[in-house]
């Protein structure tokens, strides 16, 4: 249990960029990915924009011939961990020699399937929905896709952990690699935008009819968005051996559940999950030097994650810098924190800051620094990424700086 977990590749297919260079270039930037949904009639909803994203084709990493056989989510989640594995410098046959192992997170799967399915149905046209459409459906459909598609013959599991689910893989792949039962794994979540978490989402009241500005006073909601992260995690000496680079190490995470009503957050749940993953990885609270906070825009999760970060770290919190990237992605569900340590590994290696942009009006129950609307250049050796979800199943990464 004493191997070290490295990062060494960065696949992120998102609203503001494909590709990890793409993605951090407009992140730093503070571009927002939000538009207006074309992916199906919003007219019916009081909502109508999202993080969805527009310049996504699936043919640039999928046989043309194949597409079909696979859902929006599994087309992402392939997409991302070609790149990945390709920032990796790490081959089919080099994986194929590997134990390797796909661990992936979603919230709703392949729901956008559901939508076609049902559209077909009410259309009369329920032979449009193909048996190789319908197995689509399926939860472990995404894992299993990448598995098929890349060869992979280890471990495959899909967590379906919801809005955390993708710091839930990261600690998963960690636990594999750490009992030498991987050398490595292809962790994260996926994603698609569909009508049904859209129109669930506006029934909860949780949307905002703009944009989504987490820690302002003035804040409507969140706004969902779309797209997969994946990181690829090694052993430590695995990396050493192919003289691979190395982004970051991960030194643990925490879990926690709320045991409380689903839809209601609740403090003691979310500082309990950042303690753990502080104590599990050895470290003190002065070591943590960012928050990734989970950050939805919504007044219940951005109030309670607040008091949570300052009754934990106390007199530290004025010292510690938390933003949140769905102000500029929207909440991309169980691809969220796996998207979110792609950006904590990149700020770490670059010694920046993502900005919480959307940000006008101090609300003195978030009295933390957001680091607002600007990134922020600093030396960044430790960072926190929290991932919560719908039921406090809460999970909290520890991710370190190599150089």
């Amino acid at each position: 249990m004493n191997k070290r977990v490295v990062v060494t590749g960065l696949g992120a297919v998102t609203a503001i960029g494909i590709g990890k260079d793409a993605f951090w270039k407009n992140l730093i930037k503070g571009r927002s990915g939000i538009s207006k949904v074309s992916l199906f009639d919003t007219s019916r909803f009081k909502c109508h924009n999202g993080g969805e994203i527009k310049d996504f084709e699936p043919g640039e990493f999928i046989p043309k011939r194949a597409i079909r056989f696979y859902g929006r989510a599994s087309q992402f989640a392939i997409a991302a961990t070609k790149l990945a594995l390709s920032d990796a410098r790490l081959t089919l046959s080099e994986l194929h020699g590997r134990q390797a192992s796909v661990i992936i997170g979603t919230t709703m799967a392949e729901s956008n399937v559901l939508d076609i399915s049902c559209d077909s149905f009410l259309r009369n046209k329920w032979k449009e929905v193909t048996n190789n459409l319908l197995i689509s459906i399926f939860s472990p459909s995404i894992p299993q896709n990448i598995g098929c598609f890349f060869g992979v013959k280890n471990t495959n599991v899909l967590l379906p952990n919801a809005c955390g689910a993708g710091n839930f893989t990261i600690g998963y792949g960690f636990d594999l690699i750490r009992k030498g039962e991987a050398d490595v794994v292809i962790a994260g979540g996926s994603e698609a935008l569909s009508r049904v978490a859209y129109q669930g989402f506006n029934r909860l009241y949780a949307m905002s009819p703009t944009v989504c500005s987490p820690f302002d006073k003035n804040r409507k909601g969140m706004l969902l968005g779309e797209g997969a992260g994946i990181l690829i995690l090694e052993s430590f000496e695995s990396a050493r051996r192919r003289k691979a680079s190395v982004y970051a190490e991960i030194l643990g995470y925490g879990m926690s559940c709320d045991a409380h009503p689903m839809t209601i957050p609740k403090k003691e749940g979310v500082k309990q999950a950042m303690e753990k993953a502080i104590k599990n990885s050895q470290l003190s609270l002065h070591e943590i030097d960012y928050i990734s906070a989970h950050g939805t825009g919504t007044v219940a999760n951005d109030k309670t994650e607040s008091a949570a970060i300052k009754e934990l770290f106390g007199t530290l919190t004025k010292n510690i810098p938390v933003s949140s990237i769905k102000s500029m992605l929207g909440h991309s569900m169980g691809a969220a924190s796996s998207l979110e340590a792609i950006a904590c590994c990149l700020a770490l290696q670059q010694g920046i800051i993502p900005p919480t942009i959307n940000f006008k009006t101090p609300d003195p129950e978030c009295d933390i620094d957001c680091v607002p609307n600007k990134a922020r250049k600093t030396k960044l050796t430790i960072a926190l990424n929290n991932g919560f979800a719908f039921g406090g199943n809460n999970c909290c990464t520890i991710i370190k700086n190599l150089s």
